[in-house]
């Protein structure tokens, strides 16, 4: 005959078993619930974010950006150049890259302040049939890191009551100039506004100092390289952080 001390025991062992299963089905239950929002967080992640193009051309950065992610004023470039999916932006000196002489006396005038142009490519396949795979470095950016960088760009064309007029066909098809606000110089070339440009979006470059391509590319890979190793899109990035 079983005594009630193990009637007992076996009851609690019941009672036991039985929480055990009922918080095993919850922890499972939990589990699923976290791994379907951690999915859908990931997918709005991907959702709300935009590519960055760092276009190398030789002497030149170019700075770029699908033309479907355009800001509606931004969006009147792309419509300057019919069928480009992909629209670049490059600074540069007006009275340089607009003279039929590149001689002497017009280096040396580069070197002083003057004014600025700025020459608008639309890329009707992708940025690297375009450049070349090797020349092109895409940066997964937020939604609010390229709101930040075509401000900057709107800021740096010159407009009549936020019409963007386009100031004449540019060297190539496909490609138009604008007028630009700020003075160039030997001190703020295509690299330097480049290098202002991505620094404007939030992403840790410098910007004193960068005269050449080669030292807006050399950031422009260490971010690439620090995107590869994140866990998300534009983590590590931002201002404030070092690689």
């Amino acid at each position: 005959m079983e005594s009630p001390g193990a009637r007992s025991r076996q009851n609690y062992a019941r009672r036991d078993a039985g929480v055990v299963i009922a918080a095993t089905l919850l922890a499972a239950i939990i589990c699923a619930v976290l791994v379907v929002v951690s999915l859908c967080s990931a997918a709005n992640a991907g959702s709300d974010s935009s590519t960055i193009y760092v276009a190398r051309r030789g002497w030149h950065i170019d700075i770029g950006m699908a033309a479907a992610d355009l800001s509606p004023s931004l969006a009147q470039a792309a419509a300057a150049l019919p069928g480009a999916r992909f629209v670049f932006f490059g600074f540069a000196d007006k009275h340089y890259l607009l003279a039929k002489n590149h001689g002497g006396p017009v280096l040396l005038s580069a070197l002083f302040p003057g004014a600025s142009i700025l020459l608008t490519t639309g890329i009707t396949n992708s940025p690297a049939e375009g450049f070349g795979a090797t020349h092109v470095i895409a940066l997964i950016a937020t939604q609010d890191q390229m709101r930040e960088l075509q401000a900057f760009i709107w800021r740096s064309l010159r407009t009549q009551d936020d019409v963007l007029e386009v100031y004449r066909d540019g060297p190539y098809e496909g490609s138009v100039y604008f007028l630009g606000k700020p003075k160039y110089s030997a001190l703020h070339t295509c690299n330097t506004w480049g290098a202002e440009a991505l620094s404007a979006a939030g992403f840790h470059v410098h910007t004193v100092g960068v005269i050449f391509a080669g030292q807006l590319w050399v950031q422009a890979r260490r971010l690439k390289r620090l995107e590869d190793r994140a866990a998300g899109p534009g983590a590590s990035l931002l201002s404030g952080t070092s690689d």
